[in-house]
């Protein structure tokens, strides 16, 4: 891998961690174009893509640190509070939010767990997974379009709408799906506004993005982990990922305000069509 190839990574990684149109599949169709597959492996490919999401979890904290510091005000200040007046000192909201980002993110964690080896492999670079995937959600995020009332704002969730968002989160392992698209997918379901929907996926995606990239930090730093990679692509590319992703993140809350999500979906049938294509024309390996 050499810097430009990084910092393609970076910004791929960046513009689709958070826009609902999987970073999975166009990094590993970046990947694959670029020739990466040919001298790294599935594994190192999966490490280096949750090492560099690193970036987009620093994006994320940094655009919604006003939320995280309510939020821990919430568990540390309130708890203070209500053990000497028994009051809970106007922190209620941003506790009742920690504890739905815990539930949310419990699915994810037991799943992710039990599934690592699976999760790394080469059926995770699968094209045809990918392809079909990308569609699918597409057509899901379609129907939750359709149906939603889009009227709940986020201090109107409870722990029903943690746990169904935090469920469809799990479906993000599957290669093509997108975190951001299952996310906002099933928090249009449950009747959240757009914006709402897309919040409440971004806070959702700190602990499982923390999470994932902490874990495979580890896998990757093994003897000949950076062999091909190089420690100056994965940083740079990690701080390109960073500083793309958080003007993503401000793009798609400033977007959703005013449209719907019909652009994304389009999108996603195409890019979805475009990858089945290239592989069923052997333009493209499907592994």
């Amino acid at each position: 891998m050499n810097l430009i190839q990084a910092i393609i990574l970076g910004v791929v990684q960046g513009l689709t961690e958070f826009i609902p149109v999987s970073s999975s599949a166009h990094l590993i169709l970046a990947e694959k174009i670029m020739g990466l597959d040919r001298y790294m492996t599935p594994e190192q490919i999966t490490a280096f893509t949750a090492v560099i999401q690193l970036g987009t979890l620093v994006a994320v904290i940094v655009y919604f640190f006003n939320d995280i510091m309510s939020i821990i005000v919430g568990f540390i200040g309130g708890n203070l509070v209500m053990m000497q007046s028994g009051r809970d000192g106007g922190t209620h909201n941003g506790a009742k939010l920690g504890w739905l980002i815990i539930l949310g993110t419990l699915p994810v964690v037991i799943i992710g767990l039990s599934a690592k080896k699976i999760i790394e492999g080469a059926f995770t670079k699968n094209l045809y997974v990918i392809g079909i995937s990308v569609i699918v959600w597409a057509l899901l995020l379609l129907l939750a379009e359709f149906f939603s009332s889009r009227r709940r704002t986020i201090s109107e969730l409870g722990w029903k709408d943690a746990l169904v968002v935090g469920i469809a989160q799990c479906f993000s392992l599957i290669p093509g799906s997108s975190r951001s698209g299952t996310t906002i997918t099933g928090a249009l379901a449950m009747g959240m506004t757009r914006e709402t929907a897309a919040r409440f996926s971004f806070l959702l995606s700190i602990p499982a993005i923390a999470g994932s990239g902490i874990l495979e930090m580890k896998e990757l730093f093994k003897i000949g982990g950076l062999q091909g990679i190089g420690i100056t692509n994965l940083v740079v590319s990690t701080i390109v990922s960073a500083i793309v992703g958080y003007l993503s993140i401000a793009f798609l809350l400033s977007f959703l305000r005013k449209n719907s999500t019909l652009v994304f979906i389009v999108y996603r049938l195409i890019i979805g069509v475009v990858i089945l294509w290239l592989v069923f024309a052997g333009r493209v390996t499907p592994q």
